[in-house]
């Protein structure tokens, strides 16, 4: 296998009450104008009000969907950061009733590439009412190329991430390549980090970045789910440490 992928794909696997993530299959993204392969992963929450809330949707099938309609209404689709959009205007089109949600600049990101994306409203630091009781959220700040939308599921102690910590398993994939990329970049479990290129970007701004991670500590997760890799299903706090230790620096 090229890269790890999370099999079985396009299955609802139950995170706790309520919750779920989607593995889906490869995405290629341009990084330093390569196309990098990534394995890809959504979360699903049901609402208290019994709809859905979607966040990075991968690419949709029938057998999904169907799953899906199972759960509830899809009323939100969620981009929690700029380049994690692709398939949004996919899902709008089976659900054109659901909200599109943008990250901070997502909006301009897909008005200039291939793949389109239009958004109805625009995430911020607090939650908007609409989850605010089951849901807490804040931007993550101090990046000059992205700033990443985190969510935390409270009932649950789930911490959502995307690309601020990624985990890739190298023992999963034949490639040598891709295992010496792993551990170059800072993404190797069991020592999953921000990406080295992307720790780069918070030079002179860590005080922004700290205030966040701070916060994401006040929170006392239990569990964290990554876009990217093993994510975690206990210890979420202690692994949090972990990972943001570059910021200590």
């Amino acid at each position: 296998m090229t890269i790890p992928l999370y099999e079985p794909l396009n299955t609802l696997k139950p995170v706790d009450d309520r919750i779920w993530i989607v593995d889906g299959d490869i995405i290629k993204i341009n990084v330093l104008a390569l196309g990098i392969p990534f394995s890809t992963r959504m979360t699903i929450i049901q609402l208290n009000d019994g709809t859905l809330w979607c966040h990075s949707p991968i690419k949709p099938t029938d057998k999904l969907l169907q799953d899906i309609n199972k759960l509830g209404k899809v009323t939100h689709l969620i981009s929690p950061n700029k380049i994690h959009y692709a398939y949004i205007e996919e899902w709008k089109t089976y659900y054109p009733d659901a909200v599109t949600w943008s990250s901070p600049g997502v909006e301009k990101r897909a008005q200039s590439q291939k793949i389109q994306a239009t958004f109805e409203r625009s995430l911020d630091d607090a939650p908007p009412s609409d989850w605010s009781d089951e849901i807490d959220q804040l931007i993550f700040k101090g990046s000059r190329a992205l700033e990443e939308v985190v969510f935390f599921h409270k009932s649950s102690q789930t911490l959502i991430l995307t690309d601020l910590i990624e985990n890739f398993e190298p023992k999963r994939t034949s490639s040598f390549f891709w295992r010496t990329v792993y551990k170059l970049a800072g993404i190797a479990d069991p020592d999953g980090r921000t990406p080295i290129d992307m720790r780069l970007t918070f030079s002179g701004q860590k005080d922004q970045a700290r205030t966040c991670y701070k916060q994401l500590l006040k929170w006392q997760p239990d569990k964290i789910i990554l876009a990217h890799g093993r994510w975690y299903d206990k210890n979420g706090t202690t692994e949090l440490k972990r990972a943001f230790r570059w910021l200590e620096k």
